[in-house]
């Protein structure tokens, strides 16, 4: 039970960040934000990849996944963006 709120919490958690692609996306420009609170948060996802399954949490695991997966996405645009327009 405790396992299925955790992991709840965590795949909301990756639908909020997908905010923050969406954004990006759109507005293909990087303002007012910083990569090392994400990089952090991505980090400490990746050890939750290794901690979960260590203690059978395989929902959290899955929850998990999905928020190191739209932080890296989110980070690999951050740098892809103010790479380009650097660029331009």
């Amino acid at each position: 039970m405790m396992d299925l709120l955790n992991g709840s919490f965590e795949l909301a958690g990756a639908l909020f960040l997908s905010k923050n692609v969406q954004v990006l996306y759109r507005d293909k420009i990087v303002r007012g934000v910083h990569w090392a609170p994400t990089s952090f948060f991505m980090v400490w996802g990746l050890w939750n990849m290794a901690y979960y399954p260590n203690l059978g949490q395989w929902w959290s695991f899955l929850g998990g996944l999905a928020v190191v997966t739209v932080n890296a996405l989110w980070l690999g645009m951050m740098v892809y963006y103010i790479q380009r327009e650097k660029n331009a």
